[in-house]
């Protein structure tokens, strides 16, 4: 389970404290499909950072009983100076699991070739985004967050990370924030609109979707 009780986010700025995020409070169970949908600068990634653990509430209680991933796609977290595959070794390090046994399913799902030996800091963004969400594959987790759904690559590509993520790991929890009615239609069964700093419930797809787009 995951459980955000009284959730507060608040950033300095030149002109005081802004608060992006205003007791926000949510639950996640073992299998949980959550959708969040919200305008642009409402706070969806920093909940997403939130619930990683990549960054700290300033105030508020994050409870984690089961695994949970870093962004999909999200590369923030890697060494640049180092190759991606020392950066795949570094992270299979942090979680304690093997490393070589991933490294083909990583040459292969990341399409990189001779750049998996290069640095990171030679990649363009799109080759950064599918090696993170390669490595995200091979490190096995409860929940999976998903920022924004798979922008990465073409088709094609789109196409190996759903059956990745959605047909080959459906009985996860996911947190999927998405500004696309079809994909949360598509991928949940729990709708939250993140509207004015807090978390709104909805029971059906098309009213969330009336509410958000009513908003100012």
């Amino acid at each position: 389970m995951i459980e955000l009780t009284d959730l507060v986010k608040r950033y300095p700025s030149r002109h005081g404290d802004v608060t992006v995020l205003d007791h926000v409070n949510l639950t996640v169970m073992p299998g949980d499909k959550i959708g969040i949908i919200g305008r642009n600068g409402s706070g969806k990634s920093t909940l997403i950072r939130l619930i990683s653990g990549a960054e700290e509430p300033t105030s508020g209680h994050i409870m984690r009983t089961m695994s949970v991933s870093w962004p999909l796609a999200f590369g923030g977290a890697f060494q640049y100076s180092l190759t991606g595959l020392d950066n795949l070794r570094f992270i299979c390090r942090i979680y304690g699991t093997s490393t070589e046994d991933k490294i083909p399913f990583v040459q292969e799902f990341s399409e990189l070739g001779r750049y998996l030996r290069e640095p990171v800091k030679s990649y363009s963004a799109g080759m950064m985004m599918r090696l993170a969400f390669a490595i995200s594959m091979v490190i096995e987790f409860d929940c999976y967050l998903i920022d924004e759904v798979l922008a990465v690559g073409d088709q094609r590509f789109h196409e190996k990370c759903h059956h990745e993520l959605f047909e080959k790991r459906k009985d996860r929890a996911i947190i999927l924030v998405s500004h696309f009615a079809d994909q949360v239609r598509a991928h949940c069964n729990k709708i939250y609109v993140l509207n004015n700093r807090r978390m709104i419930k909805f029971d059906d797809v098309d009213q969330a979707y009336h509410f958000y787009e009513t908003q100012n």
